[in-house]
């Protein structure tokens, strides 16, 4: 009888397989966090404490954003910076509405396709001068804090100067992947300066400072963000890069303004699904969800084959349209309105076949991809929903003299055939992958939500998105429930799908369910230790809001990091 006893207690108090017998939580690692007053949720735990700290201060959500992404750029450079872009959705309270902000910065106006040409290029290559595009980070930061910002501007970048003078210590994860940049960058210009002072990239818990960045971050504080496109940042941005092989001029970044944007959205089962439009790959997620809002996704089983199978489906048709469609729509035509619609979801969907696979063409060059997302909201209402990315883990080498960050490299992206929508074009912004998500269900604000990761974010958005509608998992579960991804789908680049491209899967997958998806025709790779520390599954945050409570939620698979007060 005591052995039977101990027995039910092992049981229920022991998760099996996964599954919490006394919640009912299958795949939350750990519990959401609950508040009232503020939460914010970011990819490292000193971002969310320096985002907390403002909101404490009176500061509201957007403030706290930013000083988090301050934080981030200095503590996690291998995912973003203020060399990069940024775009943000950002619910205001007072309102009662999304605004949208691209802050992704263009070609230089010089550059164009028979320039490279005439340097025997047909391809931008990966590093170097030639795919550094305009950073729009600083001046997204900017057009934030003008228009819903209430501290001071200059008090948003204290915790971050304070942490790049007298030092932080470095993260398990960021020492990884700071060692593997090395790998990359030790012999590019002022590289080993900054992070290899000591000979080699920091290790994990030790002490790192980076006082180039907070001279950096002071000039920004000082100047309202004009330093860096008007002053000495700028002149030191165009000199490193055209020192290069690069074709900027000061006017590229003293010209540079983000665009304020609307948001565009699909109805999924209820619920207002908010994304942003090209040349960002948001629109993806929507059509995905489209196309599998006309299958009981419920009754077929969270991740059952058939539900795996329908889901790759549907995203090999949405990112055929992201290759030939999605791109600066200031330079060319996307059909947003048509290409959401219920109407050619229907149409795409009658390709589908529960027992065949569409074979397409196919590369991969854009699965890659590293980057940062945090959410913030506030005791007044506002949600701030942001993400910020340097690409290609810290950028394109490119290192501007007597400064702490990288330049970004999302130049890479331009096709370089002049008839595509995507076309290399001076003045013109890139296909771009990093995308911030938001749920509001009759018209007020309900999930704030990104999925960091290149080509991974649609579907981590969209597979968060059925994890909560479908599958009624809480805010934590369905960020910590194990992933799968399609590779190998068209690119925007001009690559094409090969044999329907490949599956990987996280653990914690049924390998019977697994087996299925072979039999149907899909291909599977199985999946290794390194696709989790490159990040191929996508880093996740969110927070939610229901009945005036806030709820947060972190990536469990990096330094996630969810706090409120």
């Amino acid at each position: 009888m005591k052995f039977l006893y101990i027995l039910i207690v092992l049981i229920i108090t022991n998760p099996i397989n996964g599954y919490d017998r006394i919640t009912g939580l299958e795949f939350a690692s750990r519990s959401e966090v609950i508040a009232t007053n503020g939460m914010a949720a970011t990819s490292h735990p000193l971002a969310t404490q320096a985002a907390i700290s403002i909101l404490k201060a009176g500061g509201n959500a957007i403030d706290a954003a930013i000083a988090a992404n301050a934080v981030l750029g200095l503590v996690e450079p291998t995912g973003c910076g203020i060399g990069g872009d940024l775009f943000a959705i950002v619910w205001s309270a007072e309102d009662k509405k999304l605004y949208g902000l691209n802050s992704s910065g263009p070609a230089p106006k010089n550059i164009s396709i028979d320039k490279l040409r005439e340097e025997g290029i047909d391809k931008i290559p990966p590093y170097g001068a030639l795919p550094v595009t305009v950073p729009g980070a600083v001046a997204g930061w900017n057009a934030l804090h003008s228009k819903f910002g209430s501290l001071d501007f200059k008090l948003l970048f204290d915790d971050a100067i304070s942490y790049a003078e007298n030092g932080f210590p470095v993260s398990e994860l960021i020492a990884y992947y700071l060692n593997r940049s090395s790998e990359v960058f030790e012999d590019y210009p002022n590289f080993k300066t900054i992070w290899m002072a000591n000979g080699k990239t920091p290790l994990k818990g030790e002490i790192f400072k980076n006082k180039l960045l907070a001279n950096d971050y002071r000039l920004i504080a000082n100047s309202y963000g004009k330093d860096f496109y008007q002053g000495t940042i700028a002149k030191k941005i165009v000199e490193s890069v055209n020192s290069q092989g690069g074709y900027f001029t000061l006017s590229d970044l003293s010209e540079y303004k983000p665009e304020w944007i609307n948001p565009v959205s699909s109805n999924y089962r209820g619920y207002d699904v908010w994304e942003l439009p090209p040349n960002g790959q948001g629109i993806a997620a929507l059509q995905i969800l489209n196309v599998l809002e006309n299958y009981d996704i419920k009754k077929l089983g969270f991740n059952s084959a058939e539900y795996i199978h329908l889901f790759t489906e549907a995203k090999k048709l949405a990112f055929e349209d992201r290759a030939k469609y999605y791109a600066d729509m200031s330079f060319a035509k996307v059909p947003v309105d048509y290409l959401i619609s219920k109407e050619y979801a229907k149409k795409r969907n009658n390709l589908i076949s529960f027992d065949k696979v569409l074979k397409s063409i196919d590369s991969n060059n854009l699965e890659d991809g590293d980057t940062i997302y945090l959410t913030v909201a506030d005791k007044f209402g506002n949600m701030v929903s942001l993400i910020q990315s340097n690409y290609r883990g810290m950028g394109s080498g490119v290192i501007p003299n007597d400064s702490g960050f990288m330049l970004q490299d999302r130049g890479e992206m331009f096709n370089l055939d002049p008839t595509h929508r995507n076309s290399l074009v001076g003045g013109k912004r890139p296909f771009h992958t990093i995308i911030p998500a938001f749920i509001t269900k009759n018209g007020n604000p309900f999930v704030s939500f990104g999925v960091m990761g290149g080509a991974m974010q649609p579907l981590g958005h969209a597979q968060i998105v059925i994890n909560l509608i479908d599958f009624d998992m809480n805010l934590q579960e369905a960020g910590d429930a194990p992933r799968f991804r399609h590779v190998g789908s068209s690119q925007p680049t001009g690559e094409k799908m090969k044999d329907g491209g490949y599956l990987i899967f996280e653990n914690g997958f049924d390998q019977n369910e697994i087996s299925k998806i072979k039999e149907i025709g899909h291909k599977v790779v199985n999946r290794n230790e390194d696709d989790y520390m490159k990040g191929a599954f996508g880093g996740y945050q969110a927070i939610m809001i229901k009945d005036g409570v806030l709820y947060g939620a972190s990536e469990s698979r990096k330094d996630g990091h969810a706090s409120g007060y």
